[in-house]
């Protein structure tokens, strides 16, 4: 297992797979400019490992991420339009490091996933979720959209199902989110690492190659192709709207802890 300095996540290799363990269960995994770097290269650094086969994310604690960091938001409540595309930059390189790892990849999820949360999961090839876990995509309630992550949770979910969750940010069940195709699979928490370890095992037993150029394929013939004039795009919108009167202010009510403007009066 590998740690660094105020580390955000642990990387361990056995038996040709690398599970990625985000460690941060005191702020529900939510993640800022740290994390989204650690993880980022902790992604690229397995998809390349002649040793791995197949990359779990998983999660310490109740939530499996909550999404952006208070702390960070308190910093990007006063971001310019420049640095919010600095910023949404660097979230959108992280969720493609994970999309397009060469290798297989899962998500383990064993709690909560709010917001950008929602992208981790979403990016990963198989999804396993434990029943408890609840799914929100809440960023229209602080005045944001869910931009950067859309190219991912709308290829998980479905238009049809995001037209509903990404406008209303309703809360939903894990029964939900396995219905609507956002996980494949549901288990009670005590076999979650069973199944996720029997899933890993399946990716290591195929044929290497056959598995990346399934992976690729996938992605190829699937809809429209992330590329990097999509991924501009989305981060053009989340830069505009976080520097909007009403992104401001969705944050700004989020971080007081007060109604924001549109449901004052």
């Amino acid at each position: 297992m590998t740690t660094t300095p105020n580390a955000a996540l642990t990387v361990a290799v056995q038996d040709r797979v690398a599970r990625i363990t985000l460690i941060r269960p005191e702020v529900r995994n939510a993640f800022n400019n740290e994390v989204i770097q650690q993880l980022k290269a902790a992604f690229e650094d397995v998809g390349q490992r002649a040793d791995v086969r197949a990359v779990v994310l998983a999660a310490q604690g109740p939530a499996f991420c909550a999404g952006a960091d208070l702390n960070w938001m308190r910093r990007m409540a006063d971001y310019t339009r420049a640095e919010n595309l600095a910023d949404a930059g660097q979230l959108a390189a992280m969720l493609q490091a994970i999309y397009a790892c060469p290798k297989p990849t899962i998500a383990a999820v064993q709690g909560d996933v709010y917001a950008g949360g929602m992208g981790l999961v979403a990016a990963c090839d198989i999804a396993v979720s434990v029943r408890t876990a609840a799914y929100c995509l809440s960023e229209v309630k602080l005045g944001l959209i869910p931009a950067t992550i859309s190219p991912y949770v709308i290829r998980a979910m479905g238009a049809r199902a995001a037209h509903r969750y990404f406008l209303t940010a309703e809360r939903f069940s894990a029964d939900e989110a396995h219905r609507i195709g956002f996980v494949h699979e549901l288990v009670d928490a005590e076999v979650l690492e069973a199944k996720v370890n029997e899933l890993a095992q399946a990716l290591v037993n195929a044929s290497p190659a056959a598995v990346k150029a399934c992976k690729r394929l996938v992605q190829d013939v699937a809809e429209r192709e992330i590329d990097a004039a999509l991924v501009a795009a989305t981060v053009d919108s989340i830069a505009d709207i976080r520097a909007s009167d009403e992104g401001r202010e969705g944050v700004a009510s989020f971080l007081q802890k007060r109604k924001p403007a549109w449901l004052a009066g």
